[in-house]
């Protein structure tokens, strides 16, 4: 396996002198391709800043990070923003839909933005709804469809094209345990196919789908765990019973 993202002694400050906010202290975090890593801890920790600085969406204020090992530091504007199209997807908290595009719509605009034809998008976005059980909703209007389906639609757009980074906050917190547990398991699902995932997550029965679990305290590592076995496969023991 490669490095997909690396940070290396990032640290990331907010305000200054007296008013001075560490979120990140000095941390080390590799994510390899095909490999997902939860990320836990309290508020506060620094959890949603380690993915704005992973993602490009946010500078460090010391150390390095690179993805697909291209340094981000020596990236020029355009560059970063071709990147977060071509190679990362994120699903925020709010799903970040667009009200007035239908599902199959929402699902290729990344694609649009970055060149491909309409017919073309639309041919990719339709199989990988189709991927995702969601071919029926292909239509429907984001805001006709139930918070299942619409979070599932914004996994379906960050997976989309040539991904090889996928960073998702709190993808689960307004969904209930069916729903977030398919989620874990579709993210599970890209990984397979070499993405490398980080997903941060308060709920820890969710975060036991990952391969490894990193816990994060004042914008430090203070511990990390490897799942010997997912409950995936439990899951697929059950189903064979």
């Amino acid at each position: 396996m490669s490095a997909a993202v690396e940070l290396r002694q990032v640290s990331k400050t907010y305000g200054a002198a007296a008013g001075e906010v560490h979120a990140l202290r000095d941390l080390d975090l590799t994510v390899q391709a095909g490999e997902l890593v939860a990320v836990m801890g309290p508020s506060g920790s620094g959890k949603s800043t380690l993915l704005t600085i992973a993602g490009s969406l946010e500078e460090p204020s010391g150390g390095e990070v690179l993805v697909t090992g291209l340094p981000l530091a020596t990236m020029s504007r355009d560059d970063r923003a071709r990147l977060r199209r071509r190679t990362i997807g994120f699903v925020f908290q709010d799903f970040n839909l667009l009200p007035g595009l239908t599902a199959v719509e929402n699902v290729t605009l990344p694609l649009e933005l970055d060149g491909v034809g309409v017919r073309a998008a639309r041919t990719i976005g339709l199989a990988v709804l189709e991927e995702l059980g969601l071919a029926r909703q292909a239509q429907q209007y984001a805001d006709e469809l139930s918070g299942g389906e619409r979070q599932r639609i914004a996994i379906a757009r960050a997976v989309v094209g040539d991904r090889r980074v996928l960073l998702a906050d709190e993808p689960t917190g307004a969904l209930d345990s069916v729903n977030g547990e398919a989620v874990m398991r579709m993210l599970r699902t890209a990984c397979r196919r070499g993405v490398a995932g980080v997903v941060v997550t308060h709920d820890a029965q969710l975060a036991s789908w990952a391969d490894r679990i990193v816990f994060l305290r004042d914008g430090r590592i203070v511990d990390q765990t490897t799942r010997p076995a997912g409950p995936e496969t439990l899951l697929g023991q059950g189903a064979a019973r």
